[in-house]
């Protein structure tokens, strides 16, 4: 899989797991070190902010609520490539890197390799390692101290390769380099978002490099075939409840020809009815989602929505893999996934099947369609990068120096060479448009250093400008819809039991049978009752004692 495939994927298929708390598991009983910051030793830590725009965005953000802002939108690719980075970052220093590779490893000492290092002044070895196994294959190095210079460690995985325990031992602690104003010698670091630095921190210092940041991050949300509604007359102001959702998928479904309104859609609705992904405090006391009232009520509704007749029999079945398909195809017209899924390489997969192809999606609503809509925010990144604990200070400043090229703006002299390689080497302008030759193909697209450093996400889409425009007015006008759920953006260490506890498997095997009608509401109150006595009753009095009481929400 190329690297930008990957980024896409990671933000529809992990989309609800970004707004959780970013775990780690610790070992053992007893007093336990949960990683977490403290309000006034994160504040000492993080970087100052300073924004830096070198280059002008067609489409400009927009400020919402609780620090939300969307991402600004390119309708064609800078003609000018503005250099951000003066002269050569590094000094001759010889390093090694590891990624996460799905797909074909690149050749050592190809010519996209040995332009990097050129052009990044160091010997920078790229190692990329089997993404499926790579949550395996880190622990095995970590047992042996032997980890590279730099690595990236994506969050969803902090549990598994266990970054908590990690940090200050295996991992370079960069508060003496970054925090405060001292990352205004790296202006390119210095731009990005201060919650994408907030997710690198643990226990009030600083360890993460972000990359793929963004100040508009949300558990997904719920497309519609816009090409196929819109004629009808069928618009997205017209939903303002799940009522007015459930009559539409009446009106839209025709199983006979064989059209069903719905695929699967609880994991992007669900939060229209106030819920958390996981944590919320009610009565002033800490209560998980599943302990809500209204997620019975959720749950409720979506029951009874896969008893409607109106959901995809696949969908039912819990056939995802050929949801994409179905919703290209226009055997369902409405589908949840993560926003990742709108952009280039779906408007070409779409238009390919159906020359008209038009993804569009519903604004954030009230479940109820009175209270104010709005839903939780993701944590600001999930792809972090860190150094080895084992390197001299020089060379912690000369990999910054190199970090700060690689987060260079979209558009930028830095960005073009780390995205496309060399012009007319591996690639060549096409309608003002980069686009890859044969060895661009080879070399560039998988080459993992995106992964190490890169700016924040910005929205485009070349030779595709409605699609551009379309989310661009989608964030615009949601943004003000956002909040900060409980532990947003923190680190939080758990003994095993504890994750054990959280991921709540017992009743999350359930609630999928609910939603596909194959279960009642009932079964996941029983469920629950289970989880509450097994586990998830003391994971409450521990997260209340040990993060909730000492270090506060995080909102």
């Amino acid at each position: 899989m190329s690297r930008r495939k990957f980024v896409g994927t990671a933000a529809s298929v992990a989309g609800v797991a970004m707004a959780a708390p970013l775990l780690s598991a610790c070992g053992g009983g007893g007093k336990q070190r949960t990683g977490a910051n403290t309000k006034s030793g994160l504040k000492a830590a993080l970087p100052a902010h300073v924004p830096r725009n070198p280059v002008k965005p067609d489409i400009a953000p927009v400020s919402g609520s609780d620090g939300a802002v969307t991402d600004p939108g390119f309708l064609r690719y800078p003609s000018e490539h503005v250099a951000t980075v003066e002269g050569v970052p590094g000094r001759g220093g010889s390093y090694t890197a590891v990624t996460p590779m799905w797909g074909t490893v690149p050749s050592q000492g190809n010519s996209f390799y040995q332009a990097m290092d050129k052009a990044l002044g160091i010997k920078l070895t790229m190692k990329p390692a089997d993404g499926n196994n790579y949550p395996t294959i880190v622990p095995t190095m970590t047992a042996a101290e032997r980890l590279p210079d730099w690595i990236q460690l994506p969050a969803w995985w902090n549990n598994n390769i266990n970054v908590g325990r990690l940090a200050g031992t295996q991992l370079a602690d960069l508060t003496p380099y970054l925090s405060g104003d001292k990352i205004k010698k790296y202006p390119n670091l210095a731009a990005l978002p201060t919650g994408a630095w907030q997710a690198g921190a643990w226990g009030d210092r600083l360890y993460g490099i972000p990359c793929f940041s963004s100040r508009f991050v949300v558990p997904g949300t719920t497309f519609y075939r816009r090409d196929i509604l819109e004629p009808r007359g069928i618009t997205p102001d017209q939903i303002k409840s799940v009522d007015d959702l459930m009559t539409l998928g009446k009106e839209l479904t025709d199983a006979k020809r064989g059209v069903w309104a719905f695929d699967d859609v609880w994991t992007y609705l669900y939060p229209l009815w106030g819920l958390p992904k996981e944590w919320a405090i009610e009565d002033g006391k800490l209560r998980y989602t599943f302990e809500l009232p209204q997620y019975l009520e959720a749950l409720d509704w979506h029951h009874r929505l896969a008893q409607s007749g109106h959901v995809h029999p696949d969908a039912l079945a819990g056939n995802n893999a050929n949801g994409t398909t179905r919703f290209y195809s226009g055997k369902v017209l409405i589908a949840g996934a993560g926003t990742g899924a709108w952009n280039l390489a779906d408007h070409q997969s779409g238009t390919a099947a159906d020359k008209n192809y038009r993804r569009g999606a519903f604004d954030i609503f009230a479940a109820d369609g009175k209270s104010a809509p709005r839903t939780f925010m993701g944590a600001t990144t999930t792809m972090l990068s860190y150094l080895n604990a084992r390197l001299k200070p020089e060379q912690i400043k000369e990999l910054l120096a190199v970090a700060d090229y690689l987060a260079a703006p979209y558009g930028s002299r830095e960005y073009t060479m780390v995205n496309y390689g060399v012009e007319d080497v591996h690639y060549t302008m096409e309608k003002g448009v980069p686009t890859a030759t044969t060895a661009g193909r080879k070399y560039v697209q998988s080459a993992g250093y995106s992964g190490l450093a890169s700016p924040a996400a910005v929205i485009s889409n070349q030779g595709a400008d409605l699609v551009t425009k379309d989310y661009a007015a989608w964030q615009a006008t949601n943004v003000k819809r956002l909040y900060k759920p409980v532990f947003w953006n923190m680190n939080i260490s758990m003994p095993q039991a504890m994750t054990t506890a959280a991921a709540a498997q017992s009743v999350q095997d359930v609630v999928k049978d609910c939603y596909h009608g194959k279960k009642k509401v009932k079964d996941v109150q029983d469920a629950i009752a289970g989880w509450k006595a097994g586990g998830g009753d003391r994971l409450t009095q521990w997260m209340t004692e040990n993060v909730l009481e000492k270090y506060g929400t995080g909102q």
